[in-house]
């Protein structure tokens, strides 16, 4: 399952996905990881956590991105969710790419059994039509 934390930037979505995952950990059976551009929220995450920062492995495309989520996955067989947060700029998707991304993402999501929970710095109108249904939360 895909769900989007959407809205604009400086809007809040980061603060949302923190709580959103901090609260998940507490009753997981599995791991929970964290992406993000740095590790500016490293000390707001609960230490059962494990926060990557995704500017530390050379990713350049958002077919390299989604290489390295497939690499998470294969070495941790326990993986529950998946925080990607700013994922614009982690993933580099941007424009038609945002739609090809999230579908690819939602494959790895019912092949896999991982749940991913999404912060993109858009407003809900424009997202594709078929991503819409997947935004849970709206700022």
């Amino acid at each position: 399952m895909i769900q989007i934390i959407a809205g604009e930037k400086g809007k809040g979505k980061t603060k949302v996905l923190i709580e959103k995952a901090n609260s998940a950990v507490k009753e997981a059976k599995g791991s929970i990881v964290y992406l993000d551009k740095s590790n500016k929220h490293m000390y707001e995450l609960s230490n059962k956590i494990r926060l990557i920062n995704v500017k530390d492995y050379c990713i350049e495309n958002y077919s390299e991105f989604i290489g390295f989520i497939c690499g998470l996955i294969s070495q941790d067989h326990d993986l529950e969710t998946i925080y990607l947060d700013s994922f614009l700029k982690i993933a580099y998707s941007e424009g038609p790419n945002i739609s090809l991304i999230l579908e690819k993402l939602e494959r790895i999501s019912k092949e896999f059994n991982i749940d991913f929970v999404i912060s993109i710095s858009l407003n809900e109108s424009d997202f594709p039509e078929n991503v819409k249904n997947n935004i849970v939360v709206s700022l």
